[in-house]
């Protein structure tokens, strides 16, 4: 059964990880292709 007031204490909490997970995704990924663009072939 769903608990209306369980989903409204941790949905943002739910948000929040996956914000940061999106977000440290997205470094990882700049960081690679700034790393790439250093030590690439020419």
């Amino acid at each position: 059964m769903l608990h209306l007031t369980s989903w409204m204490t941790t949905l943002p909490i739910m948000v929040i990880g996956m914000v940061s997970i999106v977000l440290v995704i997205g470094v990882i990924v700049l960081a690679v292709m700034f790393l790439n663009k250093l030590t690439g072939r020419k």
